[in-house]
């Protein structure tokens, strides 16, 4: 009970920092979107390499050099986060952060679609039901927004291509990180030498305190990854999987609170479907995990009950 207990903690801080992440990608202007990406590929890098190294956990990088397979899966993973946290950052701060929190909840959506189409899984009855509520609610927030929700449908894929892909790599989340942030490293480098030299970086021209909050990102983006690999050892799959939901639920509560964006009846009606079609997932993979869990106890008690010694009347 102690560990689920210490899990839940590691579990809400994960998700709470990335729930609360469109307050911080602001106080980074007037940096550019493509600017703070670069910045955040950088010091991911170097932050991930120094935990790492503090740890000790080096192993796994000889092994992956030996696997140019598994690279190529690893920079494909490093691309298409790339443009799933460039759409995040321009979408915060662009003023569509109900949109982006709209992609974190379509994602589970899209996950079960890329299995489909991808994988060739095969889907329940109520998972079908599901998708189709959740395609329904894209055309009604297509009405209510006026165009394809397409920022909220880019993070979606982005970040359902980027679950597909690092399932096939099967590595731990620091030593991914570590591994996608070396391909991002030096095109982001790069990049920021070049601004730096043409006096379009914000790096250094902006005083000490815009230079920290920009190095910062590095710590913005391994400190919840770390605190989600602890909750992931400890606490049930299903329990990780409802808790997934509260990062665009702080997301959306600060685009509704915080920023004041608009939500007329057409987005809240979209906004309704999505949650419906959630709320019907979530109920089928509770309903699925405990009657596994149901048929493996009874296979468990009718093999120790076969096994038991018959004794003589």
């Amino acid at each position: 009970m102690g560990e689920q207990r210490t899990g839940l903690v590691y579990g809400f801080v994960a998700y709470g920092l990335w729930g609360i992440f469109p307050l911080f990608w602001p106080l980074l202007e007037p940096a550019g979107a493509l600017e703070i990406l670069a910045h955040r590929m950088v010091w991911s890098l170097i932050v991930v390499a120094v935990v790492l190294l503090v740890l000790r956990r080096w192993a796994w990088l000889a092994e992956l050099v030996r696997q140019p397979k598994r690279l190529g899966l690893v920079a494909i993973a490093a691309v298409v986060v790339s443009v799933n946290w460039g759409m995040y950052i321009w979408g915060v701060n662009s003023g569509h952060v109900v949109e982006t929190a709209l992609g974190y909840f379509i994602n589970p959506l899209v996950t079960i679609a890329l299995g489909v189409l991808v994988l060739h899984e095969r889907l329940r009855p109520v998972q079908w039901v599901a998708v189709g509520i959740g395609v329904a609610s894209v055309a009604v927030l297509t009405i209510g927004y006026g165009r394809l929700p397409w920022i909220a449908l880019t993070l979606a894929f982005s970040f359902g291509g980027y679950g597909l892909v690092k399932k096939k790599i099967a590595m731990g989340g620091l030593e991914s990180l570590a591994a996608e942030t070396s391909v991002q490293f030096l095109p982001a480098l790069v990049f920021l030498a070049v601004i730096g030299a043409r006096g379009d970086s914000t790096f250094t021209h902006h005083g000490p305190d815009h230079a920290a909050l920009l190095a910062a990102c590095g710590l913005v983006t391994a400190i919840p990854l770390v605190c989600f690999g602890m909750a992931a050892t400890r606490l049930p799959l299903s329990t990780i999987g409802l808790m997934q939901y509260l990062a665009p639920v702080f997301q959306f509560l600060i685009g509704i609170l915080y920023f004041h964006e608009r939500m007329p009846f057409e987005r809240w009606l979209g906004f309704f479907l999505v949650w419906a079609a959630l709320a019907l997932l979530t109920w089928d993979a509770l309903r699925t995990a405990r009657r596994t869990r149901y048929a493996v106890t009874s296979r468990l008690v009718s093999r120790d009950q076969a096994a038991e010694p018959k004794t003589a009347a």
